[in-house]
């Protein structure tokens, strides 16, 4: 039993190893082409019109009840023990510092990573990442870079949509069921704003939207097995994409914070 929890645990360290080692590999190679974006600016804004207008109706819906249900669990850890009009500053400073930014980053990874994942997969298994390169045409100029570049873009700016939404979820919540004036809310939100809560947020979206797009790409170059190899592919994109988040999430959290 314990020489069978050794091996599991020796082969997900090697696992995680490999992954970190080839994506480390291919955000080098990504860096290398980068010289070439303003020639493929084409690319990189379908890219970025696919990753962050085309997700803006899930990031709304997302972000709205988030904020309202953060309004709601705060005022209820509250009851009794702190004035409600200090919800407005607990929960803004939870949505630009957490909320806000490892949200949005989960929601792209199952909408964006996993798309890369699967796109780039099929077009590994039916060879067309190998007629790519017989074309002498580079398939990480031509097809990380893009997505890439354009995560990294637009993961803090739907970052940013976000966070409003979200506070103004909460506000309603905040008017319309616990009977906390506007100017009260904002007031409250006013006083726990600072530049160093939504800077560090938009760290972690930036750094997120980086990890998303690489793994979702190294992924998709590494897919074998046909339409089985692509639906595992798609899977380990966003579940891969969601842990890395996290420890990175953490990892920046405590650097910054």
């Amino acid at each position: 039993m314990w020489q069978r929890a050794i091996g599991f645990t020796g082969g997900f360290v090697l696992d995680m190893v490999e992954v970190s080692g080839g994506l480390f590999l291919l955000i080098g190679r990504i860096l290398k082409q980068s010289r070439m974006l303003m020639r493929d600016r084409k690319l990189l804004l379908e890219q970025m019109l696919l990753i962050g207008v085309n997700s803006l109706p899930l990031v709304f819906v997302i972000a709205i009840f988030t904020g309202a249900v953060s309004a709601w669990q705060a005022a209820y850890q509250f009851e009794g023990k702190i004035s409600l009009s200090l919800l407005g500053s607990a929960v803004s400073t939870a949505i630009f510092i957490e909320l806000g930014p490892v949200l949005t980053a989960i929601i792209l990874a199952g909408r964006v990573g996993a798309s890369i994942a699967a796109e780039l997969g099929t077009m590994k298994v039916t060879e067309q990442i190998d007629a790519l390169e017989s074309l002498a045409i580079n398939p990480v100029r031509y097809l990380a870079m893009p997505r890439f570049f354009a995560a990294m873009a637009m993961t803090p700016i739907l970052t940013i949509f976000a966070d409003f939404i979200a506070i103004f979820g909460s506000y309603l919540v905040s008017y319309v069921l616990l009977d906390l004036t506007t100017h009260m809310f904002f007031d409250s939100v006013q006083e726990a704003f600072t530049l160093r809560s939504v800077f560090g947020g938009l760290l972690k979206a930036f750094v997120f939207g980086a990890i998303i797009s690489a793994v979702g790409c190294y992924i998709g170059f590494r897919t074998m097995g046909g339409a089985e190899g692509v639906g595992r592919a798609t899977i380990q994109a966003f579940v891969l994409s969601s842990t890395l988040i996290l420890m990175n999430d953490y990892i920046l959290a405590t650097i910054v914070f």
